[in-house]
């Protein structure tokens, strides 16, 4: 098994049957310790969507701890589904993203649903010609599609779902677009 998914697994099903936290695995490679990025954990049961939360900036100190707090919070805090049961574990997969640095693009024909994932913020009314992405502290609306999905093939629909996602109407205000690209690990 991948040390990404095996991190995941783990993370999750120590948390539901002991309540903890794990400790990050010193038997990881360097990297897991020494590189920021952002990261995705998905979990699925009989390949129907069980869980998804991440993050598109670095908010943890390595990718361990963003692997750790994504793996819980997918498990856990995914407002469309209920949280995961101890009696779910023996039938659940992971897939772990970890992200490239977002980048501002001009328009939607600079994106490749199967290669890039989007991310779409509106300008806050405070600041409306600043570039939101990196300011946490800017408050917008955000919508995040990760790359490669299935179903989604042309730029247009995945703009137009990221924007759903995030209730913004692009008709009616300032959009910003960005572009990502994933390493996906299954």
């Amino acid at each position: 098994m991948n040390q990404y998914i095996s991190l995941a697994k783990q993370t999750v099903e120590t948390y539901l049957t002991e309540r903890k936290i794990i400790e990050p695995p010193t038997n990881l490679p360097k990297e897991f310790f020494e590189k920021r990025a952002g990261v995705f954990v998905t979990i699925e049961q009989d390949k129907k969507l069980r869980g998804c939360i991440g993050t598109y900036l670095p908010t943890k100190i390595n990718i361990v701890e963003e692997i750790i707090n994504n793996a819980i919070a997918a498990a856990t805090e995914d407002y469309r589904f209920e949280p995961i049961k101890k009696e779910e574990l023996p039938y659940l997969s992971y897939t772990v993203y970890i992200l490239s640095e977002p980048e501002l693009i001009e328009n939607i024909n600079e994106l490749n649903p199967k290669k890039f994932g989007i991310i779409v913020k509106t300008a806050p009314f405070a600041f409306p010609n600043e570039d939101p992405v990196f300011d946490a502290n800017i408050s917008s609306k955000t919508g995040l599609l990760l790359p490669d999905l299935e179903g989604i093939n042309i730029s247009e629909e995945q703009f137009s779902i990221a924007c759903q996602k995030a209730g913004i109407n692009p008709k009616k205000e300032k959009v910003f677009i960005y572009r990502f690209t994933a390493e996906k690990y299954q």
